[in-house]
Order: C-alpha cells, then sequence, then structure tokens
C-alpha cells in the first residue's frame, strides 16, 4: 500500500437680488396737467407647465413555474445533529485496517482502505503520532479538532498536509495520555474537525496497535 505522508505546508473608502430706485419731479402750477388713465396691467402670465413624473413600470409577474421544474434553492449550511453524550450518536460507517509500512505503521478507517475518512499513523523515526482527517478540497488554514472519549476530551489544532490526499492532521508525542483515553474508550471514541462531518468511531485494537509501535 503506498504511504500516506504527513507534509505540513505552509486563510479588506447662490441666490442674489436687484432693487432699482426712481427719482420724484416738481409739476409747475399754472400748466394743466392730465392724469393719464393707467394702462392695463399686463397680464399674469401663466405658470409654466411642469412634466408629470413618469409612472412606476408595473412590476412583471413571475412567469408560472412548470410542475416538473426543481422549486429555487438557496445556499444553507448543513447542520449536524447536536448530541448531549457523542455516545448517544451513530457510529459512522466503516471498519479499521492495519497496515505496516516502511517508517511508518497506520490505521485507517472508512468503507474501505482505499479511501479512508481516519488515519491514525505512527511515525517510528519520531515516535509522534498522527491524526488526520482525509478532506476533497485542500485546505488552506488550520482547523480546530476536537477528540472525545470515554475519560478524556480534548480540542488540538489539525494542520493542513499536503500529500496524495489532501488532509488535516494533528500530531501528538506517542506518550500523550489523550491516545491511551482513544484506545481504552467504551466503544467508540468521536473526532470533530470544524467544517467537517464528525465521526463517531470504533476503539479497535488497530488504534491500540499503532500507538504502540511509537513507544
Amino acid at each position: 500500500m503506498k504511504a500516506v505522508y504527513f507534509h505540513a505546508a505552509g486563510a479588506i473608502a447662490l441666490t442674489f437680488g436687484i432693487a432699482a430706485c426712481i427719482p420724484s419731479v416738481d409739476i409747475p402750477s399754472q400748466v394743466e396737467t392730465t392724469v393719464p388713465v393707467a394702462a392695463d396691467p399686463a397680464p399674469t402670465p401663466a405658470p409654466a407647465r411642469t412634466q408629470a413624473p413618469a409612472p412606476a413600470p408595473a412590476p412583471t409577474a413571475e412567469p408560472p413555474r412548470s410542475a416538473s421544474a426543481p422549486p429555487p434553492t438557496t445556499a444553507a449550511a448543513v447542520q449536524q445533529p447536536v448530541y448531549d453524550n457523542y455516545l448517544d450518536a451513530p457510529p459512522t460507517p466503516g471498519t479499521w485496517t492495519y497496515a505496516d509500512e516502511t517508517g511508518e505503521t497506520l490505521a485507517l478507517f472508512g468503507t474501505s482502505a482505499a479511501s479512508p475518512s481516519l488515519i491514525i499513523r505512527c511515525d517510528k523515526a519520531s515516535g509522534n503520532v498522527g491524526i488526520a482527517r482525509v478532506i476533497d478540497t485542500p485546505a488552506t488554514s488550520a482547523r480546530v479538532m476536537r477528540i472525545e472519549t470515554e475519560t478524556a476530551e480534548r480540542s488540538i489544532q489539525a494542520t493542513p498536509m499536503q500529500g496524495a490526499r489532501p488532509m488535516l492532521a494533528a500530531i501528538l508525542f506517542a506518550g500523550d495520555p489523550l491516545l491511551d483515553a482513544m484506545a481504552i474508550t467504551k466503544g467508540r471514541f468521536a473526532v470533530e474537525t470544524q467544517g467537517l462531518p464528525s465521526l463517531y468511531v470504533p476503539a479497535w485494537v488497530e488504534v491500540s496497535r499503532v500507538i504502540e509501535d511509537c513507544r
């Protein structure tokens, strides 16, 4: 089986006025004067017409949808069930497979060993144990991975890894007590990773075997 490696890779801008004055004139008394008849006042100009605003267009009716056409959809985040106790969650379908490769041993969980969803790996050279979630699209930043067991639970950082399969992996020292809790937990343990479906996997002997390979 081709070895699965974890390689660290390295997540917004007037107004104005006018006035006029007319001087008065004295009229001599001997001169007969005729009082001019005031001219008819000029007709008041009619107010300028203003163009009425164009009426708003009537809303266009949505054409009737065919009975066979699917209803419109909106993007929504997938919500996972929340359990007070992870043991109440249904187990994730799949089995564990053990593999002994050059420099490493692997416990692979999934519906097939060729397409695992979870990998526990012992790096014999460093003595470290990796817990990795296989993902479909390469991640660009670290995410929180939470491990829950019967006796212990902890949130750890899962870092993007590049390789034949993109994955998010957390690295633990082989003596970390969280690994012991995973090996001896009652029934199964949970692996919850930010943005991915939670896994509820059985604590089979393959898990313990990989941990012991690094001790």
